[in-house]
């Protein structure tokens, strides 16, 4: 979900504003319900209890969630009423899991990965060049992760699939506008060989067990490319909204970069509690504060609402930061009691940064009567 996406953004044609609110209001639920397991995980006792099992906790993020998400915003850039397909089918699968039917969930959620896999596609056509390309291989590393999810049953498999479907769906629209700074051809071969490390590990299903040497080095790989070609390496310099959004930016890569190191230095198969501190940076630290720092571009794009940027939204930033260190210290020392403080300040972070968005948006709805 960047602004290279919100620019590519079709303007009137053939908008299904009600399947986009429907699509996105599925997908809240899913982030609501997926930190909600989440706490379960960590041993928290939540009021209500929850109708997903805690040990889906990874799907409704990663698919309920980010899934619907990032096909939502596809089908905006792509400005089709087909293209809505995506989101709508994985909205679906978020559903069936509310209600506790995990393997046909799965078979949905396969359905939405080839339907965003396709509108990739026309996207490719569209536009030939490495970062639609690229935008095209993470949607088929979300269906590959599903698919192994109902090959095996379990969601050990599908992890690093899942995972480089987040991080080069980022990566990819990083790299669309990193041309904005005429990179050195060779550039792009060293992006192209990060990402074949993040494929290689996923292939050899290294969070599943063993070493994960592969998947920790192209992380570390594809944080070093953005550090040294990203764009918010200078808009970090500017003020306002730009620079809160590059701020998220190397934030999170920063967290990518802890992600690689740690499993390059603990395996999987060494310790739970490492491979717990890799999957969060990656989904908290660096996933989230994308969605932070691009938040303020997207939503208006995905549902017409002037949405403006505070200054207060560092201190929910610095929060949800906080959070992460909090819970890679607490799996890195296996002190447990500190992991569900961190899952608690995650869900602040989030609630007081959905906060200053609105306050900061009606303030600039008041002005301007």
């Amino acid at each position: 979900m960047t602004e290279g996406a919100a620019s590519r953004a079709s303007g009137p044609p053939r908008k299904p504003m009600w399947l986009r609110f429907l699509a996105l209001g599925i997908g809240a639920v899913a982030l609501v319900l997926g930190l909600h397991t989440g706490l379960a995980r960590l041993g928290i006792a939540v009021p209500g209890g929850s109708p997903v099992a805690a040990d889906l906790h990874g799907a409704l993020m990663i698919c309920g969630f980010f899934g619907t998400l990032i096909s939502l915003e596809r089908a905006v850039a792509l400005g089709r009423w087909w293209a809505y397909g995506a989101p709508a089918v994985s909205a679906v699968g978020a559903l069936l899991l509310f209600v506790g039917s995990p393997a046909v969930a799965a078979a949905i959620f396969l359905a939405a990965s080839l339907l965003l896999t396709f509108d990739s596609l026309v996207v490719v056509v569209r536009q030939r060049a490495l970062f639609t390309v690229m935008l095209a291989v993470a949607a088929a590393c979300w269906g590959v992760g599903t698919l192994a999810w109902l090959a095996s049953g379990g969601l050990a498999d599908a992890v690093g699939w899942w995972l480089a479907f987040l991080v080069l769906t980022i990566a990819a629209e990083r790299l669309e506008l990193s041309r904005l700074l005429a990179p050195p051809p060779l550039s792009q071969a060293t992006f192209v060989a990060a990402v074949l490390l993040i494929l290689a590990g996923a292939a050899r299903a290294e969070f599943a067990g063993g070493s994960a040497l592969l998947t920790g080095a192209g992380l570390v790989a594809t944080t070093a490319w953005l550090l040294n070609h990203d764009v918010a390496m200078r808009t970090v310099r500017t003020t306002g909204q730009a620079r809160f959004s590059a701020a998220c930016m190397i934030s999170g890569y920063v967290w990518l970069g802890i992600a690689g190191i740690v499993l390059i230095a603990l395996p999987p198969a060494t310790s739970v509690f490492a491979y717990d501190a890799a999957v969060h940076a990656v989904a908290i630290g660096f996933v989230l504060s994308m969605v932070f720092g691009h938040a303020p571009i997207i939503l208006p794009a995905v549902t017409g609402w002037r949405v403006r940027y505070g200054a207060a939204a560092y201190g929910p930033l610095a929060l949800l930061h906080a959070s992460v260190l909090l819970r890679v210290v607490a799996d890195l020392g296996e002190i447990v009691a500190l992991r569900g403080v961190s899952g608690l300040l995650t869900i602040l972070a989030l609630v007081a940064y959905a906060a200053t968005l609105a306050m900061a948006s009606r303030r600039g709805l008041a002005t301007q009567r």
